[in-house]
């Protein structure tokens, strides 16, 4: 089973306007691997421009964010084409070695140019990997069967019941927002 860190990853296009979406990159064989559904920006942009910064984050309404239209979360320069979350914790350099086209989600293999470390990580708490998870639901939901979703966010929603701070209830909220619009009511 393939290693995958759950990230914010920024890229650019050529007139250098940045794009952030959350996405998992795969660990492979000493490469990441940045596989983004077909359409997307950052398909798009990974293809223009072949580098992409991936920070990793304590704040979950950062994910939560981007999959509800929420994307204009502050960047910072890294002294490569691409900048990085303000709000990262850490971030990966990562540029673009080789591409295995696919027709749903091609993989842009990448090597880390540099990683730096900003701020201390104090961990996780439940709720935070409860967000996590149902952004991803969320990020899929044209696809995956409706009782499925309904199932896994009755159960994650025991996790962040019990251990969100604010930030955690705002993600969560944010994200049930999306699933009643998409659904017309609760999944």
């Amino acid at each position: 089973m393939p290693l995958i860190r759950e990230t914010i990853l920024t890229t650019i296009d050529r007139a250098g306007a940045v794009h952030i979406a959350p996405l998992g990159i795969i660990e492979e064989n000493g490469h990441w691997i940045v596989a983004p559904f077909r359409p997307s920006q950052t398909l798009d942009n990974l293809r223009a421009v072949p580098h992409a910064v991936a920070s990793h984050v304590d704040d979950v309404r950062i994910f939560a964010g981007c999959l509800t239209g929420r994307r204009d979360w502050p960047v910072v320069a890294t002294g490569g084409p691409v900048p990085r979350l303000r709000a990262a914790l850490a971030h990966w350099e990562l540029a673009v070695e080789g591409i295995t086209e696919h027709a749903e989600r091609p993989r842009f293999r990448t090597r880390l140019v540099r990683a730096v470390s900003h701020a201390p990580a104090s961990g996780f708490n439940r709720a935070q990997a409860a967000v996590i998870e149902l952004a991803i639901l969320a990020s899929r939901l044209d696809f995956l069967p409706r009782d499925k979703v309904a199932r896994e966010t009755a159960y994650l929603a025991i996790a962040a019941e019990k251990t969100a701070g604010p930030r955690e209830q705002e993600a969560w909220d944010w994200l049930m927002e999306k699933l009643r619009a998409f659904y017309g009511g609760d999944p």
